[in-house]
Parts: C-alpha cells; structure tokens; sequence
C-alpha cells in the first residue's frame, strides 16, 4: 500500500501539522520540526510533544510515516570548521526532536565541499559527522536525500550514498530518500516505465532497496541532467503525469512515506488524489 502526504505547515506548533495533512487527505506527513532559515530554535514542550503524538494516531498516521526535513541551513560536509560545527549541532538536535516526538526518521541534504575540498573528502566529513549523531541519539534513523548535484552539493550520484552507508558505523540507522525532481536533473531518466525500471534497477545494485525509507514525489521545471534543483507541479513539468504511474505501482515503494513538495500547496489535495488515482 501507497502512503502520500506533503510536507506541511506547522504554525503555531509542530503538533498542528497531522491536522493540516488531515485535512489534504494525506496519509503520510513531513514537516519541520524547528525554524529552518535559524540555527538555534526554542526546545519542544512537553505540551507540543504530547499533542503531536495524539493529533497524530488521532489521524491515523503512523510514525513510520512520518519524514521530517532538516534545516536548508544544515551543511554537515562543509569544510569549514565553524559552519561544519553549527551544521553538526543543529542535526544532532533535529534528530533529538524526532526522538522526543516519537519519529522513527530524519531525512538531511547531505552536504555540499563548497568547492574548498573534493567529492570524496566531503563524504567522508558527512559521514564522520553522521557517526557522531548517530553515537549521541537512539532509534533514529539518518535519512540522506539525493540531490540534483545544484552547485557544490554531493548527493547526486547512486555512488554517493552508497558511500555514506559504507563509511556508516550503525548501517541499521541511514537511509536514503529518492527525490523524483532531483534523480532527474542529476541525470537519471524515470519518465517511462522502461527507464524508470532501469534506473530502479541501478539503484538497487548500488544502494539497495533496503536502505530506502521515503521518496518525494515532485515534477521538475528542468530537463534531465540539468542539476536544476526546481520542483514544480505532478503533470505540469518536464517530468509529466506518466512518471508517476510506475511509482505509484511499485510494490517496493510500498511502505514507506512519499511526500510532495511541489510548489502549489493549493493543489496538494488534488495531486495527492491524482497520485493515488494512478494505481491499478
């Protein structure tokens, strides 16, 4: 079984968030669990927490279904020491967030070398960096999000997150996230069943299936192998309607949350309906 949602708002607290995906008819959910454009943010209440965990079995949203996203601030491959610091404690205390919430999952762009040091010495920061959170926290699982490789980021090749995994002492605890929009700007072609399934099959010789524990599901506004990382509406990109059908019918991407992030939250209620109209 298919579970979609969209990541939502949590204004006026982070237990407001299974209500507003409620009421877009979504059956998974992602959301922020602190300010994403500040480094420091207020620590939850136990008001919050409480409320959170009720409003969220009250929806019938399980927590395994849940995808929070970290911080666009967060750059825990930065070679600088001073950003690379800031980076690796403000994940650690997202992932602590997702502990006191009760989420098993924490999805992290995993970086950018800023152009100062190579690919490889980048993944190798992120994932010292990736040990040290995972040392400090428990039963939460570090989720990295493919890129569309915009800029200096890494992440854009299947060969990158096997990498992290590799270099990941807890391999129980990473994951990976595949975003439509991205896997297709860094070059990967999912359009037709044919070339989605030959990209499925890469990944899962390079990273596995094992590892994936959410997806999101976005069209794009650019072509493939552009490494433009710009979401747009399901059916009104380069990406098309078509692309999402093999998605939502395959059977190993059931399970796990598919969150849009398209960039008209007045259509998720319709896309999320689209999305599901697509399974046989």
């Amino acid at each position: 079984m298919k579970y979609v949602g969209a990541h939502v708002s949590t204004s006026g607290g982070v237990e407001n968030a299974p209500l507003n995906e409620q009421a877009i008819g979504g059956k998974a959910l992602a959301l922020f669990t602190r300010n994403q454009r500040q480094w420091a943010s207020k620590p939850l209440t136990e008001e919050s927490i409480g409320l959170f965990k009720e409003n969220l079995a009250a929806v019938g949203i399980a927590p395994k279904h849940v995808l929070p996203h970290d911080s666009y601030l967060i750059n825990v491959g930065n070679p600088g020491k001073e950003i690379r610091t800031k980076s690796i404690a403000a994940l650690l205390d997202e992932t602590s967030r997702c502990e006191q919430l009760g989420i098993p999952l924490i999805n992290f762009h995993p970086g950018s070398h800023m152009r100062e040091v190579s690919e490889e010495e980048c993944l190798k920061l992120i994932a010292e960096a990736m040990n040290e959170i995972l040392a400090k926290t428990t039963g939460v699982t570090l989720v990295i999000e493919a890129t569309a490789g915009q800029g200096s980021n890494v992440g854009y090749r299947f060969e990158h997150l096997a990498a992290l995994i590799e270099q990941t002492d807890d391999k129980s605890r990473v994951g990976v996230c595949i975003d439509t929009c991205h896997i297709y700007a860094a070059g990967y072609d999912i359009r037709t069943p044919e070339v989605y399934e030959k990209t499925m099959k890469e990944f899962a010789s390079i990273v596995g299936f094992k590892y994936l524990k959410g997806m999101h599901l976005n069209d794009a506004k650019g072509d493939l192998g552009s490494k433009k990382d710009r979401h747009d509406s399901i059916g009104k990109g380069t990406l098309g309607i078509e692309t999402f059908r093999p998605v939502m019918n395959d059977k190993r991407l059931d399970d796990i949350p598919l969150i849009l992030e398209t960039i008209d939250e007045s259509l998720w209620a319709e896309e999320i309906k689209t999305l599901y109209s697509l399974v046989k």
